[in-house]
């Protein structure tokens, strides 16, 4: 079985999508069930309906899961194996306040040596403290694994000491409940960020004291970069997936974008399930990869484009089949939704007939052909069904002609005073002319 393991403590990071997406793609390429595991341990800053909207979030994105747990329901069985640990003295129980421990990083810190714990602290402060945490005893020999991006990574027993697994308030910690629940679900192979990395060998640590030897697979994903070449963060607007979506990307072009990140892949455009005939985690960089929103903005536009005129019109909110044709011929100079949206309201609103954002006054003009085309309307001109002949029969009518003609036209039409040709967006446009043609008050 393969899983992620979100945390209802934030919005979706991309990062942790392109971790869930990975997960996903080996868990149907291995034929394996894939698991959705809330990590709700951080009780204190879990957020209400958060694990809701992650659900949301991946059904979207088409990454449907076989099994959804919640960590905390597995809180007792946490609590069972650390005490079944503390009586093979695997464990025990610590006593160490938060200020004596802070001390003996300080004094680390000026001894410039590495901060690391000595079981030999762990009753000094027993008589004043009735609520000691667990912990579990430290390696006693270096714990290698092997990582299908990174190669075999080593991690020494100094480096691996008595950590926590149970807090004062018997809750389990992160390593530890991700730890048993890896176990208790049989997860195979686990796909999730480098930040992740020294975590694994203490989850190894665990599974080795309770006596479990199975061999995981692992995988740790580089760090993402943001635009400006640091490690993005959530200060940056395309980290979080629900302000990529509400930006008017779609789900499936994000997806191609986060396979395709570090990756060589047969074609550039491609869809989730294309991925499983080729897709190979070794083939992921193990340098850190630099989000590009241009190439997300290159394929929203492709995946765009393969929509029909039906899927278009739907996604802006119409299902009128002509919308969507007239979202389609947007895509020239429009890459999302939202540009797209931008562009069709601006044809649908009262039209602002002053001067113009280029220091251009076409009022007069404006009122002229407005008049005709609102006779034209409402008497069910024929000429209206036609470009040319309606251009013409407009022109024949208004005496104007040239830039005094085609740019207060197109600011009737579109709300612009430049876009796409008219002779293009009109076959469109003569079906809701009685809701376009409108002057603002």
């Amino acid at each position: 079985m393969l899983r992620f393991a979100p945390s209802p403590t934030g919005d979706m990071h991309i990062g942790n999508l392109r971790a869930a997406i990975f997960n996903y793609i080996i868990a149907k390429q291995q034929n394996q069930k894939f698991l959705i595991r809330i990590e709700d341990t951080d009780i204190a800053r879990n957020i209400v309906d958060k694990d809701k909207e992650i659900l949301n979030l991946l059904n979207l994105f088409g990454l449907l899961w076989d099994n959804l747990v919640y960590q905390s329901s597995n809180f007792e069985r946490h609590r069972q194996l650390a005490q079944h640990l503390i009586s093979k003295d695997l464990a025990f129980y610590c006593y160490c306040s938060k200020e004596f421990l802070e001390s003996k990083r300080l004094e680390a810190k000026e001894q410039k040596k590495p901060f690391r714990y000595d079981p030999s602290w762990a009753e000094i402060e027993k008589s004043s403290n009735t609520k000691p945490v667990v912990r579990i005893r430290g390696a006693s020999e270096a714990i290698s694994f092997e990582d299908a991006i990174k190669g075999t990574l080593r991690f020494e027993a100094h480096e691996i000491d008595s950590f926590v697994i149970l807090k004062e308030d018997g809750i389990p910690t992160y390593n530890f409940a991700c730890a048993i629940d890896d176990m208790l679900y049989d997860i195979s192979f686990i796909v999730r960020g480098e930040d992740h990395v020294s975590n694994t060998p203490r989850q190894i640590l665990i599974h080795r004291a309770l006596g479990y030897d199975k061999v995981l697979g692992y995988a740790h994903l580089p760090i993402m970069l943001g635009e400006s070449g640091s490690k993005m963060s959530k200060r940056d607007n395309a980290s979080s997936v629900a302000w990529l979506l509400e930006e008017g990307f779609l789900p499936q072009a994000i997806m191609n974008y986060l396979i395709s990140m570090g990756n060589h892949t047969p074609t550039e455009v491609f869809k989730l399930q294309d991925a499983y005939n080729w897709f190979d985690i070794k083939n992921i960089a193990k340098s850190p990869v630099k989000f590009d929103i241009k190439r997300l903005r290159f394929l929203n536009r492709e995946h765009l484009k393969m929509l029909n005129e039906q899927e278009f019109a739907l996604l802006l909110d119409s299902k009128d089949s002509s919308i969507g044709a007239l979202g389609k011929l947007h895509l020239q100079e429009a890459s999302t939704l939202n540009e797209i949206r931008s562009k069709i309201e601006r044809i649908f609103s009262p039209k602002c007939i002053a001067q113009n954002e280029e220091g251009e006054n076409f009022e007069n003009e404006c009122k002229i052909l407005y008049d005709i085309l609102h006779q034209m309307i409402e008497s069910y001109d024929e000429s209206l069904n036609d470009y040319d002949t309606f251009k013409n029969a407009l022109m024949a009518k208004s005496s104007l002609k040239g830039k005094k003609f085609f740019k207060p036209l197109r600011i009737l039409l579109t709300g612009q005073t430049q876009g796409l040709e008219l002779s293009e967006i009109y076959p469109y446009l003569r079906f809701f002319l009685r809701d376009i043609v409108r002057l603002s008050k």
